[in-house]
């Protein structure tokens, strides 16, 4: 694949939001959102499916949308309202953990860089650079299962791992389209580029995809 082409790619892909819909985390930052509420969503959309993200994250923000109003629930609190994420018992400490350092730490203020969100304990990259490009409009990548494997598959990068994606994708990718880029390809690989088996034949980019590691498709 060519640099021209993921232009082209992405420019589809932009038409194609309007039928798929935005990633529930993504809509947040068209919305009163607050960065807080942003990451928390983050936190509770890793191994989640959208549906159960954006319901558990409503109950969530209906007791608290604060870190300090979040200390004033206990853990079992805030493990019903999220039920059933995956892992929502470890999220539910991680939450409370994350709220305790915004308070003593940051004045309660969510930090505005990958740098500084990664210091908060059970944030990890792919959180940071996505609460970073989302909530503060920074340039920043957020490498995620449907990123790594979709810029692979296009034969856009050819890398092993996520974070390998994420460097190779700063090198090569024009940086007005880092962070526009997850959400994307998060609701291009729900709707048609799917892990096993894709949609080639309804595919709006097949024409310049390599299909790299594609056996079966539909």
């Amino acid at each position: 694949m060519t640099d021209n082409d993921i232009v082209k790619v992405i420019g589809v892909l932009k038409e194609k939001l309007e039928i798929w819909g935005l990633p529930f985390v993504s809509s947040l930052s068209n919305s009163n959102h607050s960065p807080f509420q942003m990451l928390i969503s983050t936190l509770l959309s890793l191994r989640t499916k959208d549906e159960t993200t954006a319901i558990a994250s409503q109950r969530l923000f209906s007791l608290s949308a604060t870190p300090d109003e979040m200390l004033r629930l206990s853990e079992e609190e805030i493990i019903r309202a999220i039920y059933p994420v995956g892992f929502y018992r470890n999220k539910a400490k991680t939450i409370l953990h994350i709220c305790r350092e915004l308070v003593d730490r940051y004045e309660s203020r969510v930090p505005d860089t990958t740098e500084k969100l990664l210091t908060l304990k059970g944030v990890g990259r792919k959180t940071a650079n996505l609460v970073a490009a989302l909530a503060y409009n920074s340039d920043e990548i957020c490498v995620d299962i449907h990123v790594h494997r979709i810029s692979n598959r296009l034969g856009y990068v050819e890398t092993k791992n996520p974070e390998e994606t994420e460097y190779s994708l700063r090198k090569r990718l024009p940086k007005k389209y880092w962070s526009l880029y997850n959400t994307l390809m998060v609701a291009f690989g729900k709707n048609v580029c799917r892990p096993i088996s894709p949609f080639c034949s309804r595919c709006p980019v097949s024409v310049y995809c390599d299909r790299v590691g594609v056996i079966k498709s539909r």
